[in-house]
């Protein structure tokens, strides 16, 4: 299995879920895991993503991700899996 992390962090606007969760419908990437929350205005989501079938390979995902938050006005990241881990262990 190909996992990776996703986060999207912005001003909290309508639709971001739904942009993101149909960017990844129609690439074949299914969501294994998601947790999102809004703080003081502020638009935070964290996805675990299986990416073994997308139709696209993964840094192609990550560079499309990245260019649908601009268009949405967030940010957003995709990391794989073991590059997350490496980042955050203590």
């Amino acid at each position: 299995m190909e996992k990776g992390i996703i986060t999207v962090v912005g001003k909290d606007a309508v639709g971001i879920i739904a942009k993101v969760c149909t960017y990844l419908a129609e690439h074949n990437v299914n969501i294994l895991d998601i947790s999102q929350t809004i703080l003081d205005g502020y638009f935070n989501m964290m996805m675990i993503v299986d990416a073994t079938n997308a139709s696209e390979p993964f840094n192609t995902l990550t560079e499309e991700m990245k260019s649908l938050g601009e268009d949405i006005g967030v940010r957003i990241k995709l990391q794989h899996e073991n590059i997350f881990d490496k980042m955050h262990r203590l």
